[in-house]
């Protein structure tokens, strides 16, 4: 197995030919509550962010990978999975994912991906723990961390604003000694 690839996905850098595609998915804004954003981004900011994503991950405190599904026949581009709030003297790091077409989801695309960037943060990067944020009402995706070994360890109470009213939002972690025991 090549070190960012997995059973059926491939994590890969971010190409100056991925800009439509990000910019399509970053102005989605039905995925906006998830990532914190409240406003479009120009295609312009998009050039700019993958021109600076070329950077190492030590200077960024960001990473950016492109999730491509492969096959025999193809390889698509399906969505990303990020590292932010890199922190190397504590040995942390947020991480988040999107598969972007719903019809991708639910099929172990997503798992596939979040195993191969945990094995890539534990044993390249070194990183003591990973966490994310994730919304209460995204059953999905809290299933997902919860089957890798993330453990919830908080309830920002009213945290999201959304049209339908406040959302708590849970922060799940994942300690490294508990990854290498599953």
């Amino acid at each position: 197995m090549r070190i960012l690839e997995g059973n059926i996905t491939r994590l890969r850098a971010v190409e100056p030919t991925d800009a439509d595609l990000i910019y399509t998915w970053e102005n989605d804004c039905s995925v906006w509550q998830m990532s914190n954003t409240i406003a479009p981004f120009s295609k312009h900011i998009i050039e700019q962010f993958i021109e600076t994503a070329q950077q190492d991950i030590f200077q960024a405190k960001q990473l950016r990978l492109m999730v491509d599904k492969t096959d025999v026949n193809s390889s698509e581009t399906i969505g990303t999975i990020d590292i932010f709030e890199f922190d190397p003297l504590n040995s942390r790091a947020g991480i988040g994912i999107l598969i972007a077409k719903e019809t991708d989801r639910e099929k172990g695309f997503a798992s596939d991906a979040l195993d191969v960037l945990i094995n890539y943060c534990f044993n390249t990067l070194l990183l003591h723990q990973l966490f994310c944020n994730i919304c209460h009402d995204n059953i999905s995706s809290i299933n997902l961390f919860k089957n890798k070994g993330f453990e919830l360890i908080g309830i920002k109470k009213d945290w999201i604003h959304t049209s339908e009213g406040w959302k708590d939002e849970l922060m799940f972690q994942l300690v490294n000694q508990k990854w290498g025991e599953m």
